[in-house]
């Protein structure tokens, strides 16, 4: 009962039952990518009248977030190229690295030294630091 309800009401665990029967009804699906993402678009991809263009669009495996769609399918989500990367022989440069999502707010975020949130201690000021103090 309580994943009837997620998937009725909330969007960041995956495809909400709006969209799944949006999908079922008028959705073709394209690809999937190294991350279990998959991509859809309109039945024989048909413009839709009232945008002027093929709808595309993402079901996310498991939390929605956007930066986890890597460049190849980005690129076709947003109509930048027309094919998608499962209809062609995509293959990133040699000076490419792979896939990254934003990792801002879990664990694995970048924490410099020096900040309060990196483990261990900041290190004691230097000494070249004059405070400013109001009046003077």
């Amino acid at each position: 009962m309580k994943l009837f309800f997620l998937k009725l009401f909330t969007w960041w665990n995956g495809q909400t039952f709006g969209t799944q029967l949006w999908t079922w009804r008028f959705g073709e699906l394209v690809g999937k990518d190294e991350q279990g993402n998959l991509y859809y678009r309109t039945k024989g991809g048909t413009i839709d009248p009232t945008l002027g263009f093929q709808r595309r669009w993402v079901v996310y495996n498991g939390y929605a977030e956007a930066t986890r769609v890597p460049p190849s399918w980005h690129g076709w989500l947003h109509h930048t190229v027309d094919v998608a990367p499962t209809e062609e022989n995509y293959s990133p440069r040699e000076w490419e690295k792979p896939h990254v999502p934003n990792l801002t707010g879990t664990p694995a975020a970048y924490r410099p030294s020096g900040s309060t949130l990196a483990s261990g201690r900041r290190p004691k000021a230097t000494g070249d630091y004059q405070p400013w103090t109001p009046g003077n």
